[in-house]
């Protein structure tokens, strides 16, 4: 996607069938069609990773791709979370935001948002991409006031010149730091440019590149669960304490 000191431009936008994302259903579907793997653990809650072909793991068999990585990490930890890999591949910040309803539907209790890449390649006015993120945020706390949300930010192509790079960047930077959100400074760090932790289109991570992308969003994410756990063993150690509702969530970090 966006690769820092490469004079490439990305294309994200490209990439077919092999994607392995919960994606919305065609119209006339039906409601009980689920492109989710059923949950081994019914007790465990739900991390949904909604972006683009980086997140679907456009290349890659589906446990390569960085959310099936944090996975692993989050079963050898024996954290009782799920992480649902909602990416797909070409997509806008604007279609992001028409799926979110749908995504909603499984109670997430963290939303990590991976989306604009796509935007940016295909030349969106960066009004409309800011518009978007914040609708994404908007959303889904009208749906859970207290839902965590992590952003993930980007970097543009460097040929696209300093000034656009700088205002790209500025969207997400600035977008965490009004809505008070958790952000991933990168989520290619250590890997865009870097000709042996991508594929042969010198664009999507390999495995190796993948586990990498997995660590810098492990980063981020694994001090909201921690947290969100301590809560959650917190009221059920208190006496004459219920349970903390269907979902467990236990509030916004």
């Amino acid at each position: 996607m966006i690769v820092a000191g490469a004079t490439i431009v990305v294309l994200v936008s490209c990439g077919g069938g092999r994607d392995r994302a919960a994606q919305r259903p065609e119209a006339g579907a039906s409601d009980s069609i689920s492109p989710q793997p059923p949950n081994p653990n019914p007790q465990s809650r739900v991390i949904i990773v909604l972006g683009t072909s980086l997140t679907a793991g456009l290349g890659l068999d589906p446990d390569q791709a960085y959310p099936a990585v944090i996975q692993r990490k989050l079963d050898s930890l024996k954290l009782p979370w799920r992480a649902v890999n909602a990416g797909v591949s070409g997509e806008t910040s604007a279609g992001a935001l028409r799926r979110l309803d749908w995504l909603l539907r499984d109670s997430p209790a963290i939303l990590v948002v991976e989306t604009g890449a796509n935007d940016m390649l295909r030349g969106v006015n960066l009004d409309s991409t800011r518009a978007n993120l914040a609708a994404i945020v908007r959303r889904a706390r009208e749906a859970d006031s207290g839902l965590p949300i992590v952003l993930a930010g980007l970097e543009a192509a460097p040929n696209l010149g300093p000034r656009y790079a700088a205002q790209f960047r500025a969207l997400y930077r600035d977008l965490a730091a009004r809505e008070h959100l958790p952000l991933i400074p990168f989520l290619l760090e250590g890997v865009g440019g870097v000709d042996s932790l991508n594929q042969g289109d010198g664009i999507h991570p390999t495995a190796a590149g993948d586990r990498i992308v997995a660590d810098n969003v492990w980063r981020v994410l694994e001090p909201i669960l921690r947290r969100a756990d301590a809560r959650t063993h917190e009221r059920t150690e208190q006496p004459g304490a219920g349970a903390a509702g269907p979902r467990g969530k236990m509030g916004a970090p």
